[in-house]
């Protein structure tokens, strides 16, 4: 249920709203930026203003349509953020009395209107809250009604996942504790160290189990991709776009702190978010490095020496929009290419880091095609070293993983997570070990 505003958060989330609608910078960002900015704010005003933001984002072009009803104007203002946050609490069931308090005379009309809308007059993509182009991509990936399921599901605000760190603790007494204190946490049913909590989410940021490094946020389904790698103890592998580090901590923790973990990012500052991370986890055998491009002197020192790879490559993150909607709008069609060129480049270069027998992940959080099997076909078919493993029969050994595709592809009307795409490839040579085909 969309959180109820008083006056004075509806004026902040309105104020919020103006400059995110702008679509200059990423969501998340310009909203800590904004509350960093009114440090008067507190823990639930923050928590009401987030959730209504993140609503009108998720629901834009429907909620567009929304106001048009009724508008005095013969082509409304657009993208009025006063309007289009009363039009979300339409959406959400509220009714004019309830909105009352929030609304202005010369107000009342419109929203009358407003109250009347339905999405049966909309276009497909509009009904959906998708951009054409991005709609047409899935019908053509997924057919009409899958396409309809794949695009509620991700109008839907994201469950809170975490990850049990297995150097501090195990997620029999992390559940205990959580479940004591009144939480409604849940087992993870694909990751076996995953935990969902249901209902309202707690502030972590001060909980014991946060601060002493025995848990940390992270989705289902980006857990599956370091269980897919699976590093071993005292081996060496790197996390070739560790960005902040989620996946790198999974992976230091998998090898139980053993061997060498480069954690490689082009920028300083994701990096830099990575340390106290670090300090919190425990883990020693983590060496984060900034690179200049994929073609840094430091992938050529080491190549040929490593026993595993993850690429978690950057994408068009069209997987979250449950957690990040802007990104529907802020992509195009040609963000997406570049995108594309810049994946393939990536896999290529990491893909040197591998040692005969090595194997790595190409992963991204995208839902495209173009940016995950097209990727990988191209990859295999110019590097006959390279053999595929099925990812399903490899999550099998190491988790309760139902599928049999040869490629790892989750989505989240099918299995609750952020949609995810992976394949895990082989170098071959001397030291191979004996391969699972693709089933």
């Amino acid at each position: 249920m969309l959180p109820s505003l008083s006056p004075f958060q509806f004026s902040h989330t309105e104020a919020a709203l103006a400059t995110l609608l702008r679509f200059d910078f990423p969501a998340d960002g310009e909203l800590s930026r904004y509350f960093r900015a009114h440090r008067a704010l507190g823990h639930t005003d923050r928590g009401a203003i987030a959730e209504n933001v993140y609503a009108v984002l998720r629901r834009l072009r429907s909620l567009e349509a929304r106001c048009r009803l009724g508008a005095e104007e013969a082509v409304p203002a657009p993208r009025s953020p006063r309007r289009l946050l009363l039009a979300a609490h339409l959406d959400a069931g509220r009714n004019l009395r309830e909105l009352e308090p929030l609304t202005r005379a010369t107000e009342r009309e419109w929203l009358a209107a407003a109250k009347g809308f339905s999405v049966e007059g909309l276009s497909p993509a509009e009904a959906l809250d998708l951009p054409d182009w991005l709609h047409e991509r899935l019908l053509v990936r997924f057919g009409a009604e899958e396409t309809v399921a794949l695009a509620t599901a991700l109008n839907r605000p994201a469950p809170l996942d975490l990850r049990v760190n297995t150097l501090k603790t195990n997620r029999k007494t992390v559940l205990e504790q959580l479940r004591a204190e009144g939480l409604a946490a849940e087992a993870g049913h694909l990751s076996p160290l995953a935990i969902r909590i249901r209902g309202d989410k707690p502030a972590l940021a001060r909980h014991p189990l946060f601060t002493s490094g025995a848990i940390e946020v992270q989705d289902e389904g980006s857990q599956l991709l370091g269980i897919l790698l699976d590093p071993k103890r005292g081996e060496m592998a790197a996390d070739f776009c560790a960005g902040a580090g989620g996946k790198t901590l999974l992976l230091g923790t998998l090898m139980r702190n053993t061997g060498r973990l480069y954690a490689f990012d082009v920028s300083e500052k994701r990096l830099a978010k990575l340390k106290p991370r670090l300090q919190r986890s425990g883990l020693s055998n983590v060496y984060p490095q900034r690179l200049d491009s994929e073609h840094d002197v430091r992938i050529k020192r080491l190549a040929g020496k490593l026993d595993k790879v993850l690429i978690d490559a950057p994408c068009s993150g069209l997987g979250t929009l449950r957690r990040n909607p802007d990104l529907k709008w802020r992509q195009t069609p040609e963000s997406v290419t570049e995108l594309s060129q810049k994946q393939a480049r990536i896999l290529a270069a990491a893909a040197t880091l591998l040692r005969p027998g090595g194997c790595l992940v190409y992963a991204t959080c995208s839902l495209l095609t173009e940016e995950n099997d097209a990727i990988v076909d191209a990859f295999l078919a110019a590097h006959p070293g390279f053999t595929e493993i099925s990812a399903s029969t490899a999550l099998r050994k190491r988790c309760d993983w139902p599928e049999s595709e040869p490629r790892l592809k989750l989505l989240p009307h099918r299995h609750g997570t952020d949609g995810f795409f992976a394949a895990l490839l082989e170098k071959q040579g001397a030291g191979t070990r004996s391969a699972t085909s693709p089933e």
